[in-house]
């Protein structure tokens, strides 16, 4: 390492994919820096992933308190304390950050507290001390944060998912505008802690990019628990009220609750950071333009994560940051792959899948051999639920290999995790359907479906 600079490595945003870099460059005996200017653990674990999926089992408690009477139990009068929920929350997420600090320091990674800004190829100013320091390499790692769409009338009264974890209360209703992964887990969390719930979305069904099965599922499950859709249009003003705050429609309609929330995507985190004053190429939404190593344009400067457009899910911006520090400081070059990988929407009924959605499969194989199962979980034999699993295979007809695995249900991540093992490792349907099944369980039902799916049309012909 040279000492001509401050530091080997300096690191702007301590998310994901920020921390890991830093902390493994350290461990190769580099200097390192790591600028945050709000919290440790960045969007995944400060306002993301983590109070999400917290917030996800505390919805499902309804259920299990309604599915118990059918095995016996009498649980008597239940009630939910939404203050009590977001102080656990607090809770946890403090622990969290404190363990991820513990982690830098033990690695020797000085962490500074404060908005960092490129001023240079190899120059970043402190804003807060007005302080200037010099690194060999910079990394930026400032994630993406939410959009909100054209500047339309209104737009100041709307919250996002930041806002969402910590409301002083819980609304009687809410609005939800967007049709993905963030969208349908808060309504599904909102849904089931007994708030009317509403989705708005510019599509005809949501979850694009997901496989068609799944989206009409999932859409019919999230029916059935009282959600309601309102497909095709997109708010054109937003104006706040006495009866709440008031969304009007493309399609002339208006829907009234006490939170209209936004949640139609993210955007990368780049502005203000300097980055074109230095040259770094940006692309389409401002995404830092990189290569299979995570350089950019700038030979000095790198960027990891969701700032980069690439694939915006936390595991990525892990094995991102952990490549990159591999590669630039302990001399083992390797870069990410950004396919076979596992991906779950935390709805409920859960989403999960991995390999390719039929739609993609029929591009790309000359021939595809579908298998489906639908089915009712044991579970739900007693309860009395309305409940269904789903799960599906896309088998390639000429290698015979496993292309594609989607499951609709609970535990539908859990199943998927393992799962994608096997699809990367080549798995065929033979493989599938020679490996004793655990009986029982639903994820069974993946080595033994045996016959397979004809369309309609297909059948017809």
């Amino acid at each position: 390492m040279t000492t001509q600079y401050d530091y080997d490595l300096f690191v702007i945003g301590a998310g994901s994919g920020g921390v890991r870099a830093g902390r493994i460059a350290a461990g190769y005996g580099a200097r390192v820096a790591i600028a945050e200017e709000y919290r440790i653990g960045g969007t995944c674990v400060i306002r993301g992933c983590v109070p999400k999926k917290l917030y996800v089992y505390a919805s499902r408690f309804a259920d299990e308190f309604e599915d118990a009477r059918g095995f016996g139990w009498n649980v008597g009068e239940v009630s939910f304390d939404w203050p009590t929920l977001v102080a656990a929350k607090n809770r946890e997420l403090n622990r969290l950050e404190q363990a991820y600090r513990g982690t830098l320091g033990r690695a020797g990674v000085e962490v500074i507290p404060e908005r960092a800004t490129v001023a240079g190829p190899n120059t970043v100013r402190l804003e807060t001390s007005g302080r200037t320091v010099t690194a060999g390499k910079i990394l930026i790692a400032t994630g993406a944060t939410p959009w909100l769409g054209p500047d339309i009338p209104g737009l100041e009264h709307v919250i996002t998912s930041n806002e969402a974890f910590d409301l002083p209360a819980l609304p009687k209703s809410i609005v939800i505008a967007g049709g993905g992964y963030i969208a349908l887990e808060f309504a599904g969390i909102f849904a089931r802690l007994g708030v009317e719930t509403t989705i708005v979305y510019r599509g005809d069904k949501v979850l694009r990019g997901f496989d068609e099965d799944l989206r009409d599922r999932l859409m019919e499950a999230y029916t059935k628990s009282g959600i309601r859709f309102c497909l095709g249009h997109v708010f054109t003003r937003i104006e706040k009220t006495d009866a709440g705050v008031v969304g009007h429609l493309s399609n002339g309609e208006t829907v009234t609750a006490d939170h209209i929330m936004f949640a139609i995507g993210r955007t990368p985190n780049t502005r203000g950071l300097g980055l074109e004053d230095v040259g770094v190429e940006r692309g389409w939404n401002g995404h830092i333009v990189v290569d299979e190593y995570s350089r950019t344009s700038v030979e000095s400067i790198f960027a990891v994560g969701d700032v980069t457009d690439r694939l915006a899910l936390t595991p990525a911006a892990i094995r991102e940051g952990h490549a990159f520090a591999d590669t630039e400081f302990g001399g083992n070059p390797r870069m990410v792959e950004h396919t076979m990988i596992p991906t779950a929407v935390f709805s409920t009924p859960e989403v999960a899948s991995v390999g390719l959605p039929e739609h993609l499969a029929r591009e790309r194989c000359a021939e595809l051999h579908i298998y489906k199962a639908s089915f009712r979980p044991m579970k739900a034999t007693l309860s009395g639920r309305d409940e269904r699993m789903f799960m599906k295979l896309i088998v390639d007809g000429e290698s015979n290999k496993v292309i594609g695995c989607h499951v609709l249900g609970e535990d539908a991540g859990e199943i998927i995790q393992m799962a994608a093992i096997a699809l990367r490792m080549g798995a065929t349907k033979a493989d599938f359907d020679n490996t004793m099944p655990l009986h029982p369980s639903s994820a069974e039902e993946l080595v033994t479906m045996r016959e397979k799916w004809i369309a309609p049309t297909e059948a017809a012909g």
